[in-house]
């Protein structure tokens, strides 16, 4: 054989190899591309847009739904008859104690309950729990339509729907911050995927003098109407579909509704319009949207509007457990009514882990994995734990480590998923039980790296020395 053929045959057989080792590359490089550049690309050069984004969901495809769990409680639980237990009998001495219950060497134990809840809408301190809230007036026959004049529309950048509808909200009021001044604080990495409301009341009641905020979840159509016709904007938390990339999360500031139409009327920081008309949703639209995110909201308001506030929230909606409560019967309702809802198992899951934060009683935790199996069985949207994480907060009280390292891992494969800090945070609580402490304390760095802010991670990192 001739050097020259030869020469030929080398060439390719190195070729080859180098077009193999780049495919395998791919994903990863594909991966790491900042989502504010790619979003950027789509933005201003359509064309080269849409053939970056074929490129990644060929080498890079986001998974269909998060995976189903792999084993099964032994013990499972009458969740009818755990919901209708009255509230009275409920054990009270574990309330708020929610540290984790091992030894130093083996996890964090110097954990909080405000931080170990992640996304828990408490009470604001300025409504403590431990205050009677007024009780609700004779309901008075609501005006068939109300506007708030003057909400305005601020575009979001990327990703920063959380601190610009916040800013939406301070601007009607007054305020004139801006929603880089909000970011600053609650999302100093701008790819960073989310913001919870609870990170969002917490900010405005400590560092917004002259506000307070409250967020609490469970709300329904007519809650919103008496907030909006007293006055008060209302920001939810609801669920999205994009044709192109599927299920999202969102928030939405409603500053108006109209019965005759069957409308509400809202500005949306990143679909818009920006021309200050508002966005319209048909009632019927609307709540199923709202429903995907178990009905939250959160409310702004000034120290003097306080007893306005309570008046309007009325008593069980102001209770933490009753609220809860109330929630899993709604959720409940709904897993019969529509058995293959995803999003009614999970919020149901949602309700019980919280009533298992509160109380310190396993059975609600029980409960919540049972409702969290199923909603893994149906499919959960893959993006849904960049959002909600009571399914990690059920499976570490029930023991099941495992199941938040593959919810967390499977979270991890897309690029958005690694800009979560509750991913890092959870996943190191797992790794920490499990006995890998340099797995966890490298998981708590890394959930710093996303947002230096998230303080529940510092507390985990002291904890273990790290």
């Amino acid at each position: 054989m001739r050097n020259r053929t030869k020469g030929i045959i080398l060439f390719i057989a190195v070729s080859q190899v180098i077009i193999i080792l780049g495919l395998l590359a791919l994903p990863p490089v594909v991966q790491a591309i900042p989502g504010r550049y790619r979003v950027w690309l789509q933005e201003n050069h359509p064309a080269l847009g849409a053939i970056s984004e074929e490129v990644i969901a060929q080498v890079a495809p986001v998974a269909t739904a998060l995976p189903a769990a792999q084993q099964v409680s032994e013990t499972q639980i009458d969740i009818s008859a755990l919901i209708a237990q009255p509230v009275d009998t409920v054990a009270s001495e574990g309330a708020g104690d929610v540290t984790l219950n091992v030894t130093q060497e083996a996890a964090p134990v110097q954990e909080v309950e405000a931080a170990e809840e992640s996304a828990v809408p408490a009470a604001t301190p300025t409504l403590a729990a431990t205050e009677t809230p007024a009780p609700t007036p004779t309901p008075m026959p609501l005006p068939k339509r109300v506007m708030l004049d003057g909400m305005g529309v601020v575009k979001q950048s990327f990703n920063n729907c959380g601190p610009a509808n916040l800013t939406q909200v301070l601007n009607w009021y007054g305020s004139p911050i801006t929603q880089e001044d909000v970011a600053s604080y609650l999302k100093p990495n701008p790819e960073d995927r989310n913001v919870s409301p609870w990170q969002i009341s917490d900010y405005v009641n400590e560092r917004m003098p002259g506000y307070s905020a409250l967020t609490r979840s469970g709300g329904d159509l007519d809650l919103l109407k008496r907030f909006l016709a007293a006055g008060f904007p209302v920001v939810i938390e609801k669920g999205y579909e994009l044709p192109e990339s599927g299920w999202w999360g969102h928030y939405l500031t409603l500053y108006g509704y109209d019965d005759d139409l069957q409308e509400l009327y809202s500005q949306d920081t990143y679909l818009g319009p920006f021309d200050g008309s508002g966005r319209v949703d048909s009632y019927r639209e609307f709540l199923p949207y709202w429903q995907e995110f178990n009905n939250t909201f959160y409310v702004v308001y000034k120290p003097e509007q306080e007893a306005t506030v309570k008046s309007l929230m009325g008593e069980e909606m102001f209770d933490d457990f009753k609220m809860w409560q109330m929630v899993a019967r709604i959720a409940e309702q709904e897993t019969v009514d529509r058995p293959d809802d995803v999003f009614s198992w999970f919020n149901l899951g949602t309700a019980l882990t919280r009533m298992g934060g509160l109380t310190g009683e396993a059975q609600y935790y029980q409960g919540g994995v049972q409702a969290f199996d199923r909603a893994r069985e149906i499919g959960l949207p893959p993006r849904m734990l960049w959002y909600q994480f009571e399914p990690y907060l059920a499976y570490l009280r029930t023991d099941r480590y495992q199941d938040i390292i593959d919810l967390a891992n499977a979270t991890l494969e897309t690029q958005g998923g690694r800009n979560v800090e509750e991913t890092f945070w959870y996943k190191g609580h797992a790794l920490a039980y499990l006995g890998d402490i340099p797995g966890a304390i490298a998981a708590y760095k890394a959930a710093l790296g996303v947002n230096k802010n998230f303080y529940p991670a510092q507390i985990s990192l002291d904890s273990l020395g790290g």
